[in-house]
Protein backbone atom coordinates (compact mmCIF):
# COMPACT_ATOMS: atom_id res chain seq x y z
CA UNK A 1 0.00 0.00 0.00
CA UNK A 2 2.68 2.44 1.10
CA UNK A 3 5.54 1.45 -1.66
CA UNK A 4 1.78 2.12 -4.10
CA UNK A 5 1.52 5.88 -2.71
CA UNK A 6 4.59 6.53 -3.47
CA UNK A 7 4.81 5.44 -6.63
CA UNK A 8 2.02 7.39 -7.36
CA UNK A 9 3.14 10.52 -6.09
CA UNK A 10 6.48 9.87 -7.55
CA UNK A 11 4.71 9.92 -10.76
CA UNK A 12 3.03 12.87 -10.36
CA UNK A 13 5.79 14.88 -9.54
CA UNK A 14 7.68 13.73 -12.75
CA UNK A 15 5.07 14.49 -14.67
CA UNK A 16 4.85 18.32 -13.08
CA UNK A 17 8.37 18.32 -13.52
CA UNK A 18 8.04 17.60 -17.37
CA UNK A 19 4.57 19.84 -17.43
CA UNK A 20 7.30 22.88 -15.61
CA UNK A 21 10.04 22.14 -17.97
CA UNK A 22 7.86 22.62 -20.90
CA UNK A 23 6.08 25.70 -19.74
CA UNK A 24 9.16 27.32 -18.68
CA UNK A 25 10.78 26.98 -22.53
CA UNK A 26 7.46 28.00 -24.24
CA UNK A 27 7.54 30.93 -21.89
CA UNK A 28 10.92 31.79 -23.01
CA UNK A 29 10.17 31.41 -26.57
CA UNK A 30 7.08 33.67 -26.02
CA UNK A 31 9.15 36.36 -24.03
CA UNK A 32 12.25 35.62 -26.66
CA UNK A 33 9.95 37.00 -29.70
CA UNK A 34 8.11 39.59 -28.27
CA UNK A 35 11.92 40.88 -27.12
CA UNK A 36 12.87 40.33 -30.97
CA UNK A 37 9.10 41.55 -32.46
CA UNK A 38 9.81 45.17 -29.97
CA UNK A 39 13.36 45.39 -31.26
CA UNK A 40 13.14 44.80 -34.87
CA UNK A 41 10.29 47.08 -35.41
CA UNK A 42 11.29 50.19 -33.12
CA UNK A 43 14.99 50.02 -33.36
CA UNK A 44 16.86 50.02 -36.30
CA UNK A 45 20.06 47.88 -34.87
CA UNK A 46 18.82 43.91 -35.54
CA UNK A 47 21.95 42.89 -33.46
CA UNK A 48 20.41 43.87 -30.46
CA UNK A 49 17.22 42.38 -30.71
CA UNK A 50 19.03 39.30 -31.43
CA UNK A 51 21.12 39.05 -28.65
CA UNK A 52 17.70 39.63 -25.89
CA UNK A 53 16.06 37.66 -27.59
CA UNK A 54 19.41 34.84 -27.08
CA UNK A 55 19.92 35.60 -23.73
CA UNK A 56 16.32 35.09 -22.77
CA UNK A 57 16.10 31.90 -25.06
CA UNK A 58 19.04 30.69 -23.18
CA UNK A 59 17.75 31.29 -19.74
CA UNK A 60 14.68 29.17 -20.33
CA UNK A 61 16.24 26.45 -21.77
CA UNK A 62 18.76 26.40 -18.77
CA UNK A 63 16.22 26.40 -16.40
CA UNK A 64 13.92 23.74 -18.70
CA UNK A 65 16.98 21.63 -18.37
CA UNK A 66 17.22 21.29 -14.95
CA UNK A 67 13.50 20.24 -14.67
CA UNK A 68 14.06 17.92 -16.66
CA UNK A 69 17.04 16.53 -14.89
CA UNK A 70 14.90 16.57 -11.97
CA UNK A 71 12.15 14.80 -13.44
CA UNK A 72 14.49 12.04 -14.93
CA UNK A 73 16.24 11.21 -11.45
CA UNK A 74 13.52 10.81 -10.06
CA UNK A 75 11.63 8.41 -12.60
CA UNK A 76 14.23 6.10 -11.64
CA UNK A 77 14.46 6.35 -7.61
CA UNK A 78 11.35 3.65 -7.39
CA UNK A 79 12.93 0.05 -8.22
CA UNK A 80 15.27 0.88 -10.78
CA UNK A 81 17.37 -1.94 -13.30
CA UNK A 82 20.93 -1.24 -14.21
CA UNK A 83 19.57 -0.56 -17.50
CA UNK A 84 17.96 2.17 -16.54
CA UNK A 85 20.66 3.58 -14.06
CA UNK A 86 22.90 3.62 -17.01
CA UNK A 87 20.45 5.54 -19.22
CA UNK A 88 19.57 8.07 -16.53
CA UNK A 89 23.91 8.58 -16.42
CA UNK A 90 23.77 9.27 -19.78
CA UNK A 91 20.63 11.64 -19.98
CA UNK A 92 21.77 13.27 -17.34
CA UNK A 93 25.25 13.67 -18.06
CA UNK A 94 23.93 14.78 -22.04
CA UNK A 95 21.80 17.33 -20.31
CA UNK A 96 24.66 18.50 -18.27
CA UNK A 97 26.78 19.35 -20.99
CA UNK A 98 23.88 21.34 -22.69
CA UNK A 99 23.16 23.41 -19.61
CA UNK A 100 27.16 23.95 -19.09
CA UNK A 101 27.56 25.23 -22.46
CA UNK A 102 24.10 27.29 -22.60
CA UNK A 103 25.51 28.56 -19.26
CA UNK A 104 28.79 29.73 -21.20
CA UNK A 105 27.16 31.50 -24.01
CA UNK A 106 24.75 33.43 -22.10
CA UNK A 107 27.86 34.71 -19.52
CA UNK A 108 29.51 35.84 -22.72
CA UNK A 109 27.25 37.15 -25.00
CA UNK A 110 26.30 38.86 -21.96
CA UNK A 111 29.72 40.04 -21.25
CA UNK A 112 30.14 41.00 -24.54
CA UNK A 113 27.09 42.98 -24.25
CA UNK A 114 27.84 45.04 -21.19
CA UNK A 115 30.89 45.74 -22.66
CA UNK A 116 29.55 47.58 -25.82
CA UNK A 117 28.74 51.29 -26.14
CA UNK A 118 25.51 52.82 -26.76
CA UNK A 119 24.35 53.97 -29.98
CA UNK A 120 23.03 56.74 -30.26
CA UNK A 121 19.25 56.02 -31.04
CA UNK A 122 19.50 53.88 -27.94
CA UNK A 123 20.66 56.75 -25.78
CA UNK A 124 18.31 58.93 -27.29
CA UNK A 125 15.40 56.26 -26.72
CA UNK A 126 16.82 56.17 -23.10
CA UNK A 127 16.63 59.86 -22.73
CA UNK A 128 12.73 59.81 -23.68
CA UNK A 129 12.12 57.45 -21.30
CA UNK A 130 13.95 59.21 -18.33
CA UNK A 131 11.98 62.30 -19.33
CA UNK A 132 8.88 60.34 -20.05
CA UNK A 133 9.33 59.19 -16.11
CA UNK A 134 10.34 62.25 -15.35
CA UNK A 135 7.13 64.24 -16.33
CA UNK A 136 5.10 61.43 -14.57
CA UNK A 137 6.38 61.62 -11.70
CA UNK A 138 6.02 65.38 -11.16
CA UNK A 139 2.29 64.90 -12.20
Amino acid sequence: MFTHLVGTLNSWVVSLCQLLALFVIVTGIVKALIIYGRHIFTNSSSAIAFQGSRLELGYAFSLGLSFLVGGSILKTTIAPSWNDIGQLGAIIILRTVLNYLLLQAIDKSSNDSKGQPLSSDEQSDISLSLKHIASNSND
